[in-house]
């Protein structure tokens, strides 16, 4: 399995997942066809998480989501989160902007959802 990065663009986020556990998503996430964009992510997530990393890092570092991608972002966490069920180690790192209280409650919606604590960062 390969690492897969993928280059932001004005409509999509920059990803950078590593087999050896960290990953991130960082950017802006609107593109028109979320389920499109987001499959690969999920993919490489699917093939991960058979045999992952003794700890996984995940940040997420978008500035704004639409729905689309926010159903995605979802299924992709909770794969993730599945592998703590096995005895590994995941942190995931939420990051806003200093007053963006929507992408925080974004954040903190998802940690309900999940059952697993997140760490929030607040940036400049």
């Amino acid at each position: 399995m390969d690492n897969l990065l993928i280059e932001s663009t004005k409509k999509t986020p920059e990803v950078s997942f590593n087999k050896d556990g960290r990953m991130r998503i960082s950017g802006r996430s609107i593109p028109e066809d979320a389920t499109k964009f987001y499959d690969d992510l999920f993919e490489w997530v699917y093939y991960y998480c058979q045999n992952p990393a003794e700890s996984t890092v995940v940040d997420i570092a978008l500035e704004y989501f639409n729905s689309g991608s926010s159903k995605a972002l979802l299924h992709i966490l909770r794969a993730l989160v599945d592998i703590s069920k096995h005895g590994h180690k995941i942190t995931i790192n939420w990051y806003y902007e200093e007053g963006d209280d929507d992408i925080m409650e974004r954040g903190e919606y998802y940690e309900s959802i999940l059952e697993v604590t997140f760490n929030f960062i607040e940036t400049d």
